[in-house]
């Protein structure tokens, strides 16, 4: 029997995981629109189906914990805090980005909000992940790792490495892996021999699950647990979030290697209908408020876009900044 909502979290908490999700959306297929216009270029990695993955995440863990990604980042961003405006000007290359037009899609980073950055290099994080939990045991701090990755990073040795170290040096590192089953166009059963991502840490002795990545709730529980637990125990934990991305890899991927009944199905399981639909059932939200909610996520990305469109360019003179060297 499904857990009534009100017992999980208060109303305006629910009402907060659905504006959460619905602004995420709006602000990927935006990004999609403004690619194709050519205000964005280079690669783009869209989120749109796996908004139930970060925003139920993100609302299990403390806001002093450490959250690292991959190069499909901007929701978790925007969850963190990031503003959607600053984002979009970071995608369009502009000086008033989140990283100062610098860093683009797959570098977003912002240490005042604890989000320690997407890595564009696979498995890049992990390390880094691990270096921050290590840092904040030894300096006797109350705060985690969660370091979010892509099934298409578990054959990598950083992956096997961290887990090892992690175990090794009891660190408070929750690993979350966002198994959407495809490691660009390769299913993740044709390039994995236990393509059950989640038992892959029996080798490193450290205890994980896997969850409904498309149920924002049934992530929320499974993370608040686990980060409970990591902090408890001083120990790591991996959770395996089964999702699904409903674009390509990329905005240059028409994704043929997928069957339409294959995407349809998973569409028809869209985390954000379905828990439209619960908040309405039971009385926590009527369908009115559900569009005023829409209303307003439009309107927040639009005045996203237009601050994009009319930031400066970073100065000459930016390329002489903010390098170590």
């Amino acid at each position: 029997m499904e857990t009534k909502l009100r017992a999980v979290l208060p109303d305006q908490d629910l009402i907060r995981l659905y504006e959460q999700m619905v602004l995420s959306r709006e602000f990927e297929e935006s990004c999609a629109e403004q690619y194709t216009k050519g205000h964005i270029t280079g690669f783009l990695h869209l989120y749109s189906g796996q908004e139930a993955v970060a925003v139920g995440a993100t609302a299990g863990l403390h806001k002093d914990d450490y959250i690292l990604s991959a190069y499909r980042e901007h929701v978790q961003a925007i969850v963190r805090g990031a503003e959607p405006k600053r984002v979009m000007a970071e995608l369009f290359g502009k000086a008033t980005g989140i990283c100062k037009g610098k860093g683009g899609s797959m570098h977003l980073f912002d240490p005042t909000l604890n989000f320690m950055g997407g890595y564009a290099i696979v498995g890049g994080q992990f390390p880094i992940a691990v270096g921050l939990a290590f840092a904040a045991r030894y300096r006797g701090e109350d705060r985690l790792a969660a370091c979010f990755f892509g099934d298409g990073a578990v054959n990598q040795g950083n992956f096997h490495e961290s887990l090892n170290w992690a175990r090794l040096w009891n660190l408070p590192v929750l690993f979350i892996c966002e198994n959407n089953f495809y490691g660009i166009g390769t299913e993740v059963h044709r390039s994995s021999a236990l393509p059950d991502i989640h038992k892959r840490t029996c080798g490193y002795d450290i205890p994980s699950e896997k969850v409904d990545g498309m149920d924002v709730i049934s992530v929320y529980q499974a993370v608040r647990h686990a980060a409970e637990w990591v902090r408890e125990q001083s120990r790591p934990y991996l959770i395996e979030a089964v999702t699904y991305r409903f674009r390509g890899h990329s905005m240059a991927d028409p994704a043929k290697y997928r069957s339409t009944a294959e995407h349809e199905m998973w569409k028809a399981r869209d985390p954000l209908p379905s828990f439209g639909r619960r908040l309405v059932v039971e009385g926590i939200a009527s369908q009115s408020h559900l569009d005023a909610i829409l209303a307003k996520a439009q309107t927040t990305v639009q005045e996203a876009v237009t601050f994009a469109e009319q930031s400066p360019w970073p100065e000459d003179r930016e390329v002489w900044e903010d390098i170590y060297v």
